[in-house]
């Protein structure tokens, strides 16, 4: 079953502005995790601007669907603490993390502005979180 995050009204997709999962890295315990959410998930996204245009990111919205049935929702502005400008045939790449005690399903957005000043968002595809059914270490 597929689901999308909400974007902002009036918003349009903009072609050429794509988002991508490049890497997932896994790490589990350690003192820095909560004992119930023992399970960390790094991402490591890229955002490229194949358009025509200049565009500003703002900020993000993530929907994470947890194994036990329940909804995560994490949206704010700015993305890592920066409003990104993308230039045509440009990319902007970061990397974060999501904490968990089970198995989740990630769905993210981006939204922000284009040059001529129309609301834009960029959807990242649906990706998995799958906790390791064997631990060593």
């Amino acid at each position: 079953m597929q689901f999308h995050p909400a974007v902002p009204a009036n918003s349009l997709t903009l072609p050429g502005l794509t988002a991508r999962l490049d890497r997932l890295v896994y790490h589990h315990g350690g003192k820095s995790l909560p004992e119930d959410q023992p399970h960390a998930f790094v991402y490591f996204i890229t955002i490229t601007n194949s358009s025509d245009r200049i565009v500003k990111l703002l900020g993000r919205k993530w929907v994470l669907r947890q194994a036990d049935g329940s909804r995560v929702v994490i949206e704010g502005d700015k993305i890592v603490g920066e409003t990104p400008r993308i230039a045509p045939g440009e990319e902007f790449s970061y990397n974060s993390y999501h904490v968990t005690g089970t198995d989740a399903r990630a769905q993210g957005s981006f939204h922000g502005v284009d040059d001529l000043g129309h609301r834009i968002h960029v959807m990242l595809p649906e990706f998995e979180m799958i906790i390791p059914t064997r631990l060593d270490g």
